[in-house]
């Protein structure tokens, strides 16, 4: 049976016996850095190049097989023009793991990452996982953001790198297989250490652990 600490780390479906554990994904940045098509590029192994601006909540489900444990995906992409980054603070909540996302072609993707890192901080929960993506690096001609500035801009952060392709599926899975793990030590640490009668003032998402049979950068 599942003890009050793992109850601070995710619910669990009882109708549904078929995973270990459920983690909900959000891909954040701006608008056009290719949040979809990475989504897209994981669930469903396609590429579409010419997607339409996310209007509202992309999203897909996918289980996958990590350290023996089946793990269900709720993966969501929001919306990433500028004035709708307040209407999606309510999809923050219950994440455990970000995409954060910015284009290595747009400059001003770049500069955003700082604004984008801030929301996260201000409206998710305090352990949530983060990593940094620089997507479209199949663009090296259109380069204007190199390697080095976004490793620095991650360490600086406290966030995990990667460059990334959607269209050349570069990192996708490595990206994402990547923030599952670092989830799974997180919690796995928390569960050795917490204290289940001690909550702090932002209590994470609810995961529960059915009782069940048993970085790299871009290569382009």
């Amino acid at each position: 049976m599942a003890s009050a600490t793992d109850s601070r780390y995710g619910q669990k479906e009882s109708s549904d016996q078929n995973f270990d554990y459920m983690f909900k994904i959000l891909i954040i940045g701006n608008s056009s850095v290719g949040k979809t098509s990475f989504l897209f590029r994981y669930a469903d192994d396609s590429f579409t190049p010419a997607f339409v601006s996310t209007v509202g909540i992309d999203f897909k489900v996918k289980t996958i097989y990590r350290n023996e444990k089946r793990i269900k995906l709720q993966i969501w992409v929001s919306l990433g023009y500028e004035g709708a980054r307040t209407l999606t603070t309510a999809y923050y909540r219950g994440a455990m793991g970000f995409i954060l996302m910015y284009d290595i072609t747009n400059e001003e993707s770049f500069n955003a990452v700082q604004d984008w890192s801030t929301q996260i901080k201000t409206y998710s929960w305090d352990n949530a996982q983060v990593l940094l993506v620089g997507n479209k690096c199949d663009m090296e001609d259109e380069r204007v953001v190199s390697s080095e500035r976004g490793r620095q801009l991650a360490e600086h952060l406290g966030f995990e790198f990667f460059e990334a392709s959607a269209k050349d599926n570069i990192n996708v899975k490595q990206t994402f297989e990547r923030l599952v793990d670092i989830i799974c030590e997180k919690m796995s640490e928390s569960l050795d250490t917490a204290d289940p009668a001690v909550t702090g003032a932002k209590q994470g998402p609810q995961l529960t652990d059915q009782q069940a049979p048993p970085h790299q950068d871009c290569a382009c």
